[in-house]
């Protein structure tokens, strides 16, 4: 491999420097069209919201809008980002949890097109500064209980989960009816969502059937019937050539199908069903190539591939234990004849990118292309150390764009006061 979408990665190199996040922008918009095809249904209505943390810049926001998604943001910065990218304030979602006052009224001033409430706190917040100008469109986000088989720290649906409200709780209910039965809220069902890098369809299944029958008691209990249901994101992807790949065309498809079905079976009136897919649309779009600076071999055998970027900006495996497939540019049809470990720049020993990777032979100066990294690596890149984080590039059918610049010195003091007495 030595071009992505028909762009040279020695000319990429050579343009805007190494470490390069590299996007295909192709690969992007096919993801977006896929679900926007396959997430529908002849008697449900559906929606399909991008969720922004996953990659968001103002060249993102507006390939989103261009391809007719929503778009999710769980801060003021990411709706600020949306808001001047030009993208509709009527398609932002508002969400996140711990939301300020502050958070919320820029919500009900831009007039986003939907709130969701983490908590009774957020509700009561909201429904102290509503009247009879801002009347938003709101949900609640809740737990259902649902374990997902996936990493603790990207679990969300557990019993003792930070984000939402149990549908154990009777809490629930009564907040529930509180926001249905206010008069400048238009409360139009929940959200949920059970956690991150799912491959197995089951979970999506189950976590549908679980929501509906809560919306079967909160209407057999309260009387209230709910018009809308997002059941988030978590869609995995394929890190590993070992990975299987979530099968989007069967398993969108037969989402709404358990939806249409169990709604139908409780009686329920048809719910609006919404999703939130962010890491499966533009992880496997996205690469980061580095360039290799040293190698070294310790006195057990160890072989360490030493980069020019680091955890600063591929944060994953040290947080996550994140595992990645990688190539040596223009060597990938070498015999893989050495397993290195690739290490980053950053003064900590966390700063491992990859561990225990059969590779070719490698040599200083080799370019090393990282798969799969358009998911959470730029939102997530840091300072530490001092270091700058990479350009941003998007490329599609032989051209390349600047979507981020790569970071200088005086943009890393530009925040910074001198100290004089």
């Amino acid at each position: 491999m030595t071009e992505i979408a028909g762009v040279s990665l020695d000319f990429l190199k050579e343009k805007y420097q190494t470490p390069l996040y590299i996007y295909d922008e192709d690969h992007m918009r096919e993801q977006c069209q896929l679900f926007k095809n396959y997430f529908k249904h002849p008697l449900v209505h559906s929606e399909v919201i991008y969720a922004s943390k996953a990659f968001l810049t103002l060249g993102m926001a507006q390939l989103i809008h261009q391809e007719g998604l929503w778009l999710d943001c769980v801060s003021q910065g990411e709706v600020y980002t949306a808001l001047k990218s030009g993208f509709p304030h009527d398609k932002i979602v508002l969400h996140g949890n711990n939301k300020t006052k502050e958070e919320l009224q820029m919500a009900l001033n831009f007039k986003l097109g939907m709130i969701v409430l983490d908590n009774d706190y957020e509700a009561k917040l909201l429904m102290d500064i509503v009247d009879e100008h801002n009347i938003p469109n709101v949900m609640l986000r809740i737990n259902p209980g649902i374990d997902a088989h996936t990493h603790e720290y990207i679990k969300t649906s557990t019993v003792d989960s930070k984000f939402g409200m149990s549908i154990l709780d009777h809490r629930t209910l009564e907040i529930i009816k509180t926001l249905k039965e206010h008069k400048y809220i238009k409360f139009l069902g929940t959200h949920s969502h059970i956690g991150s890098q799912i491959l197995e369809p089951n979970s999506f299944y189950d976590h549908a059937v679980t929501v509906l029958n809560f919306y079967k008691t909160l209407k057999d209990r309260t009387g209230v019937e709910l018009s809308v249901l997002n059941l988030g994101g978590g869609f995995g992807v394929k890190y590993l050539p070992s990975d299987q790949r979530l099968d989007l065309k069967t398993v969108l498809p037969k989402l709404l199908d358990t939806v249409y079905e169990h709604a139908k079976s409780l009686g329920l009136s048809m719910p609006k069903v919404m999703i939130e897919p962010g890491r499966s649309i533009v992880a496997e779009a996205g690469y980061t190539l580095y360039t290799i600076n040293q190698i070294k071999t310790t006195l057990n055998d160890k072989h360490y591939l030493f980069i020019d970027g680091s955890m600063n900006d591929h944060i994953r495996t040290a947080l996550y234990q994140a595992r990645y497939d990688a190539i040596i540019v223009g060597k990938a049809q070498l015999p893989k004849s050495v397993t290195y470990t690739v290490a980053g720049k950053a003064c900590e020993s966390g700063d491992i990118i990859i561990h225990n990777i059969l590779l070719p032979n490698a040599a200083e100066n080799d370019m090393l292309l990282v798969k799969t990294t358009g998911a959470y690596h730029y939102s997530m890149a840091s300072h530490y150390n001092r270091l700058t984080i990479p350009s941003v590039v998007f490329v599609s059918k032989g051209k390349d764009r600047l979507i981020v610049r790569k970071e200088s010195f005086m943009d890393l003091i530009s925040h910074d006061e001198v100290f004089t007495k």
